[in-house]
């Protein structure tokens, strides 16, 4: 097997290996921002029920319960109206 390539045939599989290596860290750097994007909306989570948990703050609370009662109404007068056609 011949390693003597011309300067054209060793310029194109540098330029194919170059390119190997952009898809490879390309690809790489797709996984890194995702994973840095999930760790975000994980501690975003994070916060977010640590704050509803905590809630106000005060010991303090008031709750106040009240029944409503339902009343009936009663109806209005109904009122017919006939019109004759001239």
């Amino acid at each position: 097997m011949s390693t003597d390539l011309g300067p054209s045939e060793r310029a194109r599989e540098r330029e194919r290996a170059r390119s190997r290596r952009g898809r490879r860290t390309g690809r790489f750097l797709v996984w890194v921002v995702r994973l840095v994007v999930a760790a975000v909306v994980f501690f975003a989570g994070l916060a977010v029920g640590r704050a509803l948990e905590s809630g106000t703050g005060s010991e303090d609370t008031n709750t106040s319960i009240r029944t409503l009662e339902v009343t009936t109404l009663t109806p209005q007068e109904t009122v017919t109206v006939t019109v004759s056609s001239p």
